[in-house]
């Protein structure tokens, strides 16, 4: 375990996760679970990927366990699948 797999970083390169999630109801519930960690810039899912992916992108250090716990509260999983690299 590392540094950069235990957490988000800020800025640009976020990191992604995959879900269980399948209904956009779900997609919003994680959002808005997800956007009251401190520090969560933003919460984006990924249009017709399977399993469903999202990407966090954050302005402070954040957990990869608070980010699986939150969605967990959810009866949801988590999983983080590394880190989100921006094209530009």
């Amino acid at each position: 375990m590392s540094f950069l797999s235990e957490n988000v970083i800020p800025g640009n390169y976020g990191k992604k996760f995959t879900t269980d999630a399948k209904h956009p109801d779900e997609f919003k519930q994680i959002e808005e679970n997800l956007m009251k960690l401190d520090g969560v810039k933003d919460v984006m899912f990924e249009n017709g990927s399977k399993p469903t992916v999202f990407v966090i992108h954050t302005n402070k250090v954040v957990t990869v366990k608070a980010i699986e716990d939150k969605v967990k509260e959810l009866e949801l999983h988590a999983v983080p699948t590394g880190p989100f690299f921006p094209l530009a």
